[in-house]
């Protein structure tokens, strides 16, 4: 069974801003890679330190740096001293159980999401990872749990000089990045709705004890999904309504169109959960109505079979006086009646419709 709570014990007793990673390790080494562009011009490379990084400069270049792998603590303090983080903030960044938020520290705003893998059977394990973002006036912190092709189209985009990315700063970067993680919701929703529409052909047609077992895997994901979609959607509220200058007038269309889809996964969620708990109801009661209708059939039989066993009874006593014993058809009438009496009660079940 998938685990929904991470492990918290080691952060016991100490002051807030300890660094300590609470999470798994995906990696052995954390990987920095650096986007540096404008409309014109554009500087990629990747970087064994984070002293090499380049300290924005604030004319016309926005610089990504995104961050896989959040175990070297080490590292992400050596990150928060050159952009002057807080503790706090670096704090939340390695507890990967954090929930989705926001916060305007300011200099920079401060964002937790939370994203999902699309390539994992929607009866499987659903596992939350956690992307934190910090935008700044002209740069873009992104770190997340472990490498992935979450964040690949964006880069392809920024390499291609496709759509405004280029063009625009760097708070339209971070709505790419929000956008991204938004819509990794609808793939693996799309996945665990084929997966309940196969449940719901399955439950009507043959229904099994593996379905039950089936959907409550998928109840179990959609509480996880909940679980991160509903902070979600008060974080990106926040955002947009944020008075904050680091994010431009022209870029909160595009945050009101996020806020958008996280309201349309948070509907699907609920309808999906409505669905399984159905499922769950018809499954019941289409156990209980498939146990009636063997009890009503054994109850049938049985009530045949009451007279045909009395009279099998009467005619099993050892007495000498019995009159019928000594007559020559005394067998072959034992068994006409009982056939007669069984003929007789078939026809009845029949006229009541209890067969």
């Amino acid at each position: 069974m998938p685990k929904q709570f991470k492990k918290r014990s080691r952060k016991a007793g100490l002051p807030p801003g300890a660094l300590v990673h609470i999470g798994e390790k995906w990696s052995e080494q954390a990987r920095i890679s650096v986007m540096q562009y404008n409309e014109e011009t554009l500087q990629e490379k990747e970087l064994a330190d984070v002293r090499e990084l380049p300290v924005p400069s604030g004319a016309s270049l926005t610089t990504w740096i995104h961050v896989d792998g959040l175990h070297d603590t080490a590292m992400l303090e050596q990150l928060g001293e050159k952009f002057d983080l807080h503790p706090l903030v670096l704090e939340d960044i390695l507890n990967t159980d954090h929930r989705p938020k926001m916060e305007d520290m300011g200099p920079y705003i401060f964002v937790v999401l939370k994203c999902f893998a699309a390539d994992v059977p929607a009866v499987a394990e659903v596992k939350a990872e956690q992307v934190s973002l910090i935008l700044g006036p002209d740069y873009v912190l992104s770190l997340q749990e472990k490498e992935s092709n979450l964040l690949a189209p964006i880069r392809e985009r920024i390499r291609q000089n496709k759509g405004r990315i280029r063009k625009a700063g760097a708070d339209y970067l971070a709505h790419a990045i929000l956008d991204a993680v938004v819509d990794s919701y609808f793939l693996v929703l799309e996945d665990m709705g084929e997966e309940i529409d196969a449940c719901e052909e399955s439950l009507v047609n043959h229904p099994r004890s593996t379905i039950l077992r089936r959907i409550h895997y998928l109840k179990r994901n959609m509480t996880i999904l909940r679980k991160a979609v509903w902070p979600l959607r008060e974080a990106v509220a926040a955002l947009e309504r944020s008075e904050s200058s680091l994010i431009a007038e022209a870029t909160n269309i595009y945050l009101r169109d996020v806020y958008d889809h996280t309201i349309q996964v948070m509907d699907t969620i609920e309808s999906y959960r409505d669905t399984l708990s159905g499922m769950l109801d018809v499954y019941l009661s289409s156990l209980s109505n498939r146990m009636n209708e063997i009890m009503k059939v054994l109850t049938i039989i049985a009530t045949i079979f009451i007279p045909l066993t009395f009279l099998a009874g009467v005619y099993g006593m050892n007495f000498d006086y019995m009159p019928e014993l000594r007559w020559r058809w005394g067998y072959f009438m034992a068994w006409g009646v009982m056939i007669a009496v069984a003929l007789v009660m078939l026809k009845l079940f029949r006229k009541n419709r209890w067969l």
